[in-house]
């Protein structure tokens, strides 16, 4: 009988044979060589950081809140922070809402009158500002003609009528300061009027004698559309003018028994399809808060509000920080 320790060293030797026996039969693993730029879509070097960051909003967990921003959430922490290059792309709005009311005269047509012009009276507008960008105006005025022309043989008269404009002009420099606007816009014209036809000459050379008839009061409805491109610039304080040149076409016109007006108050001659205006204008602002003011980085990559507006760091927004819980 085999004593005690041979015992015990051909154990061990017979476990050191079957661990031997199982490393021969595993399989070899070959180390990968292989350069990560072939493996990764996107390597990780500092040229890249638009592509990576690109990958990332692709990826992520987002929402659009109330307002159109583009929410991202860390699925881990729960935090929550804005798009950054989504700020950049929405130009704000420098002015508010409710912006100013003008109130204006043109003088164009009675300085036009005093030259000779034989039509047309005053014209008053008013004018909202939203925003600096959008302006309904409503326009009226008072028109009236007295023409006698050189080579006819009657004379067109046209009382004392009213007229009315509605539309809506759009200030293309509405993110710049409102001391200079160029705007464009449409309107809808509407003037019940009445006219007549007197002083006219008839002459018969048969009887050698001249007929004197006379078209008495007609009355007439016309509705019309423009097309109205402007500049306005400031002169001091509230005062303002600028010129307004209105190309206009007839929508609906009257035909009576004896034709159609030659004058329309408001729309001007028949036969003239361009027009113009020089206004004065008087400003009253709405809201006096200054708009805040948004620079741009160096970089162009972000934006940057005033602490005073309230709004969050975009610095912070793009390294995923609050601006209420920074770290």
């Amino acid at each position: 009988m085999m004593n005690r320790p041979r015992f015990i060293i051909a154990i061990v030797a017979a476990l050191c044979l079957v661990a031997a026996l199982q490393g021969w039969s595993q399989r070899k693993v070959t180390p990968i060589n292989t350069p990560a730029t072939a493996t990764q879509p996107i390597n990780e070097f500092g040229n890249d950081t638009a592509r990576i960051n690109a990958r990332m909003r692709a990826t992520m967990v987002h929402y659009h809140d109330e307002n159109g921003n583009v929410i991202y959430v860390d699925t881990i922490t729960g935090r929550e922070w804005r798009d950054s290059t989504a700020m950049k792309a929405k130009k704000p709005m420098q002015y508010p809402l409710w912006h100013a009311v003008s109130v204006g005269v043109d003088i164009w047509n009675p300085v036009m009158r005093a030259f000779g012009q034989h039509f047309g009276l005053i014209d008053f507008s008013a004018q909202l500002s939203i925003h600096n960008r959008y302006k309904p105006v409503f326009e009226t005025g008072l028109g009236l003609a007295n023409n006698t022309p050189a080579d006819n043989n009657f004379t067109y008269k046209s009382p004392l009528s009213i007229y009315f404009r509605v539309g809506m002009d759009y200030n293309f420099l509405y993110n710049s300061s409102p001391d200079y606007q160029f705007l464009g816009g449409l309107r809808f014209g509407f003037s019940p009027f009445s006219y007549s036809i007197e002083d006219i000459t008839i002459s018969s050379t048969y009887w050698d004698l001249d007929a004197h008839p006379t078209i008495p009061g007609q009355h007439a409805t016309v509705l019309w559309w423009e097309v109205a491109f402007g500049l306005r610039v400031k002169l001091w304080g509230p005062i303002s003018a600028g010129w307004t040149f209105r190309f206009h076409s007839i929508m609906h016109d009257y035909k009576g028994e004896y034709g159609r007006p030659w004058y329309i108050p408001g729309y001007g001659s028949r036969g003239g399809a361009i027009n113009g205006s020089f206004t004065i204008a008087y400003t009253i602002p709405l809201n006096k808060k200054q708009p805040p003011k948004v620079n741009l980085s160096e970089d162009n990559s972000t934006l940057y509000f005033p602490e005073d507006t309230g709004q969050p760091n975009p610095e912070q927004i793009y390294q995923g920080k609050d601006a209420q819980n920074p770290e």
